[in-house]
């Protein structure tokens, strides 16, 4: 039997929600929960009811999306996880393309490239993704940037118990800090060059709104991680992995 898949989908405020869901509810890969988590929404909580029978629905004080993530984690029954935020969508045969990807090669961690859609659903880019030819080119532009979008990620449950969860006290750097510390462990990131996200950009998302703060925050991530970064590509380098 293939693995089961839990989709965490932290929710707050957001009008798109049902679209996530819906995305969610509409995969092909056979055995998949979907945990709905409420971080004390005020606004459009009423757009969850039509799923309760279908959806684990769990509700929480406001802590942030790293607090949210992590009380799906802990609640999910399945041996992967995959993330995906309340105002993006999933195509439909993502989890079942990206699970049997990871599957045939052994991976405990992948991601994909992605869509860009904008408020009004529309696409506004295709294949958003930076693409490098080797593990050290990815590994060199992580010291600037992270081009892992979180919601194209899965990832097993296990590797969550070896690398921790997602750090609460980083408000918008939580997962460019989690892959940093699952690439520190020596655990192959594998990518996928297949698009199963649609990543929604628009006014009112974390991403636009905060984009100083974020700015801030990473490359405080980036000091922080810089030099083990570093010294793992030399030594990468020097065993002839490029």
């Amino acid at each position: 039997m293939l693995p089961l898949v839990t989709i965490v989908i932290p929710f707050y405020n957001c009008p798109y929600v049902q679209l996530a869901i819906e995305s969610a509810l509409a995969q092909t890969y056979p055995h998949v929960e979907i945990i709905v988590v409420d971080d004390g929404s005020w606004k459009y909580r009423h757009l969850l009811l039509p799923y309760s029978d279908r959806v684990r629905i769990i509700r929480k004080g406001n802590g942030g999306t790293a607090s949210a993530l992590n009380a799906g984690i802990r609640r999910a029954n399945g041996e992967y996880i995959a993330w995906l935020s309340s105002d993006d969508r999933f195509y439909a045969d993502k989890l079942a393309r990206q699970m049997g990807f990871m599957l045939t090669h052994g991976a405990n961690v992948s991601f994909t490239d992605y869509d860009l859609v904008d408020g009004h659903n529309r696409i506004t880019r295709i294949s958003a993704s930076p693409k490098f030819g080797t593990v050290t080119a990815f590994y060199r532009y992580l010291l600037s940037g992270c081009p892992i979008n979180g919601c194209t990620v899965i990832l097993s449950k296990r590797l969550l118990g070896q690398a921790g969860l997602f750090n609460e006290r980083l408000p918008f750097t939580h997962d460019y800090d989690l892959w940093l510390r699952i690439i520190l462990q020596r655990e192959d990131f594998y990518f996928l060059n297949h698009r199963t996200v649609q990543y929604r950009k628009h006014g009112g998302a974390g991403s636009v709104k905060h984009q100083f703060r974020i700015q801030k925050e990473a490359r405080l991530t980036q000091r922080r991680y810089a030099s083990r970064l570093e010294a793992l590509i030399a030594s990468l380098e020097k065993e002839g992995i490029r």
